[in-house]
């Protein structure tokens, strides 16, 4: 095997960030690799669950129809509120799974 001091005047920047990737993998146990891509779907199934509820709450929380608001009277404020807030939801949410 060769080090990246070796080769490092011979071959473009792209490529040594490509080969220290790869010897960077080498070592890397592929059931782990699972059991962090499942625990990654799983806290993003709660995430959404948990935005979808958050969603429900500010609909029941406003003293209006939303989607009446929004659809049928053109609301374009209210639709950027929304937004905003499941912008910030997810903000939050994000942060809470990195912990």
């Amino acid at each position: 095997m060769f080090s990246i001091e070796s080769i490092s005047g011979m071959v473009p920047p792209a490529t040594l960030a490509f080969v220290e990737l790869t010897q960077a993998v080498e070592g890397v146990n592929p059931m782990k690799l699972w059991e962090h891509l499942l625990a990654a779907i799983i806290f993003s199934l709660i995430g959404i669950a948990v935005l979808g509820v958050c969603f429900k709450l500010m609909s029941k929380l406003s003293p209006f129809s939303l989607k009446k608001e929004i659809e049928e009277d053109q609301n374009v404020a209210l639709a950027v509120i929304m937004g905003a807030v499941i912008i910030g939801m997810s903000i939050i949410i994000a942060a809470a799974i990195l912990g």
